[in-house]
C-alpha cells in the first residue's frame, strides 16, 4: 500500500512523544518480515502489552474430509442460518495457504479480535455497517473487498437491524495488489485495472482513553486464545506507515476485454503467497466478428479453481444460485455447461459478478460443508 497518516504524531519518529501532563505516549512498530517488510507506527496512551490474564481457548482450524474421488464440487451457502457475531465462521474450504468461508452476521462482536497467523480479506457480498479498528472505524458495503493485516484488532458493527453477509479468506502470508500492476516504486500501473484513487483507508480515528477490562480474542499458531487487557484496546492518537486495513469496492474495478475470450489473469484483484483472487464483474464481450465469449473448456494443470456467485446470470454455468460456490479441481478439465458456449454467441456484455479464487496447492472441503453440497453437480455436463 502507499504512505498514509491519521491522528497526532511525533515529528520524528523514536522520539518523545508527551502528553499533556508530560507523561509519554507509547509507541508501537507493527511491520511484516521482521523489519523489512511493511509497516507501520503506532502510538498509544497506554502500553499495547498490559494483559491481565491469557487464556489458551480452542483450535481454530477446521476438519477437512478424508479423501474422495476427484470431482467437481458445488457448495450452497444459501442454506447456512446467521448464527453469532462475526467471530462465527463456516469454513468450507483451505489448504496450508489459506482458510475460505463465510460470515453471516447482523450482531455486533462484543469481543475485539486480532489474527496473529496471517491476514484476512472480507468481500461484503450484501450488508452494510463498520469495521473498528486501532487504525481506526472504516465503513463497508455490498462489494467492498475488506482488507486487514496481520496483528490488526478490530471488530464489525453491521448495521443495527440489517444482516451482513461476507465471503471470507483467511490467509497465512500478506495480501496484496498484483505483482505486474505495480511498477519498481510500488505504484499502480496505467494498465492495471484500479488504482490508489480507488482505495479507501480507516476514515475516523476513534481513540479511548479508557481503563477497565477488555476482551481481545487472539488467533495465533493454529489456535484461539482469550487475551483480558486492562485497557480499551483503541487507545491509538495517530499513526502512519504503509501498513494498515483497506478498502476496494468491486465496481470500481475496470475490466479488460479483447476482440477474443480473454483468459481469466486478466481479472486478477489480489494475491497471496500460492493463491489469487480474481473479480469477474459485468462488462461488454469479446468483439471479434466470430468471437464465441463463453470460455474454452481448459484444463487447470496446477491450480484449483473455486468461484463464489455474487448476483446476475453467470454465462457460463446452469443450476448456480446466488451465494453458490463451485470447486473445479486440477487433475481433470472444466468449462461452459451443455448450450451454454453456443448461447454466448452474439451477445453483447454480461451482467454477471462473481469472485474467484485459484490456489496453487489443492484445497481440501471441510467436514461440515458436505451438509451444503449439490453432489450430482459433477454430472450435469451430461447433455
Amino acid at each position: 500500500m502507499f504512505y498514509r497518516q491519521l491522528g497526532k504524531i511525533p515529528h520524528k519518529r523514536h522520539t518523545q512523544f508527551k502528553k499533556e501532563d508530560g507523561s509519554l505516549f507509547r509507541e508501537q512498530v507493527m511491520g511484516t518480515k521482521g523489519f523489512s517488510g511493511t509497516q507501520s507506527i503506532l502510538y498509544h496512551h497506554f502500553m499495547p502489552t498490559e494483559v491481565v490474564k491469557s487464556e489458551l481457548m480452542r483450535s481454530y482450524l477446521p476438519e477437512f474430509e478424508e479423501t474422495e474421488e476427484l470431482k467437481h464440487r458445488h457448495f450452497l451457502t444459501s442454506k447456512l442460518k446467521q448464527k453469532g457475531d462475526a467471530l462465527t465462521r463456516d469454513y468450507l474450504l483451505g489448504n496450508d495457504d489459506l482458510l475460505i468461508g463465510i460470515i453471516q452476521t447482523a450482531q455486533a462482536m462484543e469481543s475485539y479480535y486480532r489474527n496473529g497467523d496471517g491476514d484476512e480479506m472480507l468481500f461484503v457480498h450484501y450488508g452494510s455497517g463498520k469495521v473498528e479498528t486501532i487504525f481506526g472505524t472504516i465503513s463497508y458495503r455490498k462489494g467492498d473487498y475488506i482488507m486487514i493485516p496481520i496483528g490488526t484488532i478490530y471488530r464489525i458493527l453491521p448495521t443495527e437491524k440489517e444482516e451482513s453477509k461476507f465471503l471470507l479468506i483467511e490467509s497465512f502470508s500478506q495480501l496484496t495488489t498484483p505483482k505486474r500492476y505495480r511498477n519498481e516504486y510500488g505504484q499502480l500501473l496505467e494498465h492495471s485495472p484500479f488504482c490508489e484513487r480507488d482505495i479507501r483507508g480507516p476514515e475516523e480515528l476513534l481513540t479511548f482513553e479508557k481503563k477497565g477490562h477488555y476482551e481481545v480474542m487472539t488467533k495465533s499458531r493454529g489456535y484461539l486464545h482469550k487475551h483480558l487487557l486492562n485497557h480499551h484496546p483503541l487507545d491509538v492518537v495517530g499513526w502512519d506507515g504503509y501498513l494498515y486495513p483497506w478498502v476496494f469496492n468491486v465496481k470500481d474495478f475496470e475490466p479488460i476485454t479483447g476482440r477474443v475470450h480473454q483468459p481469466p489473469p486478466v481479472h486478477q484483484t489480489f494475491e497471496g503467497h500460492n493463491f489469487v483472487v480474481c473479480s469477474f464483474v459485468p462488462r461488454l464481450y469479446d468483439y471479434h466478428p466470430e468471437a464465441i465469449p463463453a470460455p474454452y473448456y481448459h484444463s487447470n494443470v496446477n491450480s484449483d479453481e473455486l468461484l463464489y456467485y455474487v448476483e446476475g446470470n453467470f454465462m457460463s454455468r446452469k443450476g448456480i444460485e446466488e451465494g453458490s460456490v463451485t470447486l473445479h479441481p486440477s487433475g481433470i478439465p472444466h468449462g461452459p455447461h451443455p448450450g451454454k458456449t453456443e448461447a454466448s454467441i452474439g451477445k453483447k456484455e454480461t451482467m454477471e459478478l462473481a469472485v474467484m479464487i485459484d490456489t496453487f496447492k489443492p484445497l481440501k472441503v471441510v467436514k461440515q460443508a458436505k451438509k451444503l453440497e449439490d453432489t450430482n453437480y459433477m454430472y450435469t455436463w451430461i447433455e
